[in-house]
């Protein structure tokens, strides 16, 4: 399952309850991240995933272009997560889409 940025904002703004996972690595982190996100990087993904996030919530993972996210959200749903979103495009796109004030890199 994958979600647009416009439709991810749209969901914050109704506040939804979601997980907002950035799988990006501390120093991508460091220069820019979506409100309300918690970092877990790909590097040490497997090890503290399920360590940190429950089966049953509304995980949205996201990186910088949507590739990493991919591999994260398959290792869950091997896992057993059931609703586990990837954002397309990743955090440019949102950048891109919702927020063009947002640094890019």
């Amino acid at each position: 399952m994958t979600i647009t940025p416009t439709e991810l904002k749209a969901r914050l703004d109704r506040g939804n309850t979601l997980r907002l996972i950035d799988v990006r690595e501390a120093d991508e982190w460091a220069l820019v991240r979506l409100p309300g996100a918690e970092l877990i990087p790909l590097s040490a993904f497997q090890q503290r995933a399920t360590e940190e996030l429950a089966p049953e919530e509304t995980i949205v993972l996201y990186c910088h272009h949507g590739m990493r996210s991919a591999r994260a959200q398959g290792f869950l749903k091997a896992k057993g997560y059931g609703n586990v979103i990837n954002l397309t495009g990743g955090i440019d796109a949102w950048a891109v889409q919702v927020e063009p004030t947002m640094k890019r890199y």
